[in-house]
């Protein structure tokens, strides 16, 4: 089959990953209300159609944090997404890089930043989780500035990780010991495309970022250990005033739905937001993004760039996102899927499909720059 959609590529990638894997990117928190919350309610936005207006010529370019994007999107953080393809995260910022779109790449990537950033040119954005050891995000920042990531991503959603029964199910985690680990390598023998280029060809199989606190030697079911163990529950709004001190250039909090949330974020040194739910995978039965977007920007009043997530399936979200006053938009499982699919080719694939959708809807109601 070849694909024409985002959704096309969720299919492939199904059928490429071990099950364990693709569940982990795919699912949602509990019943996955909100997942699945996200996507509809973004469909639930109706476009306004216009015709007999010149758009010969239609731009989706954006400036964004004084970078230029030639669509609003962003590849979203997206933990493990680099086992999806053999040194995952690596192609995935090629294809991003050749797009001229941005990257942010996550504290719990496969791939370091320095590794990511080995190939020259500019750096992806880096995203940081808050950790109860603060010489350990102190470590990570520093190395965010010494590799000259443009700009830092501060996940703020995730004081304790919801509960993801789809893991569960797979054994990625609740399952210790031998039994989890059989289960797990039967998934993985059901999959010899992906065991052999990223399994056996692709290693290490480790989270880059990390390996000073963990170990570059550890197994895989350590480094989830070490992050469950080590999420902050405690830390609060002078937690960000720390890493404001701490970072000179862009500093973007993710994971705000409230506009309360919004106006403190800026109060307390945020140079931008994302206005989201962590893509349904947290608090089930939250609002979704799109819904929480309309009163934040209205709280804002555009004092700062509001950027948005979750249920991006077509270049027609980009363009709903948007014309509710979103500066760009991050996708996380579109650039997995097509990752696991297709690898480097994949992942531009889905890019250039979300820009000719973004163009054409832009084109069908009568919008010729979204800047």
């Amino acid at each position: 089959m070849k694909p024409a959609s985002v959704v096309d590529y969720r299919a492939l990638s199904r059928r490429r990953v071990p099950r364990f894997l693709f569940d982990y990117t795919d699912g949602g928190s509990y019943a996955e209300a909100t997942l699945a919350r996200n996507v509809a309610d973004l469909a639930n936005i109706a476009l306004d159609q216009r015709v007999l207006v010149d758009v010969s010529r239609v731009s989706a370019a954006v400036s964004l944090l004084g970078q230029k994007l030639a669509m609003p999107v962003i590849l979203a953080p997206v933990g493990l997404g680099g086992l999806h393809a053999r040194r995952g995260e690596v192609q995935a910022w090629r294809a991003a890089r050749s797009a001229g779109v941005g990257m942010a790449l996550s504290t719990v990537s496969v791939c370091s930043l320095a590794e990511v950033t080995a190939g020259g040119g500019a750096p992806p954005w880096f995203q940081l989780y808050l950790v109860k050891d603060r010489a350990a995000n102190e470590a990570m920042i520093a190395e965010a500035r010494a590799q000259g990531a443009p700009a830092l991503v501060l996940t703020v959603d995730l004081p304790t990780p919801g509960a993801r029964y789809r893991d569960v199910r797979s054994s990625l985690t609740g399952a210790p010991g031998l039994a989890g680990m059989l289960h797990r390598a039967a998934q993985v023998a059901a999959r010899p495309g992906w065991a052999v280029n990223v399994g056996l060809l692709g290693g290490p199989v480790a989270m880059g970022n990390l390996t000073q606190l963990v170990g570059a030697r550890a197994p895989l079911s350590d480094y989830l250990g070490w992050i469950a163990r080590n999420f902050d529950a405690s830390a609060d709004w002078d937690r960000l005033a720390w890493v404001r001190s701490l970072w000179p250039g862009p500093l973007i909090v993710k994971g705000i739905l409230h506009p309360d949330d919004a106006a403190l974020a800026v109060s307390h040194g945020a140079d931008a937001i994302v206005v989201s739910n962590h893509g349904g995978r947290q608090l089930d039965g939250a609002i979704s993004a799109v819904r929480a977007l309309p009163a934040i920007m209205d709280r804002l009043g555009g004092c700062i760039p509001v950027l948005a997530d979750g249920g991006v399936r077509s270049g027609l979200d980009v363009l709903r996102y948007h014309s509710l006053g979103a500066s760009a938009v991050m996708i996380g499982r579109p650039w997995v899927w097509a990752l696991g699919a297709a690898g480097q080719a994949g992942v531009a694939h889905v890019l250039a499909l979300l820009k000719a959708e973004l163009e054409t809807a832009m084109a069908l109601t009568g919008r010729t720059r979204l800047a």
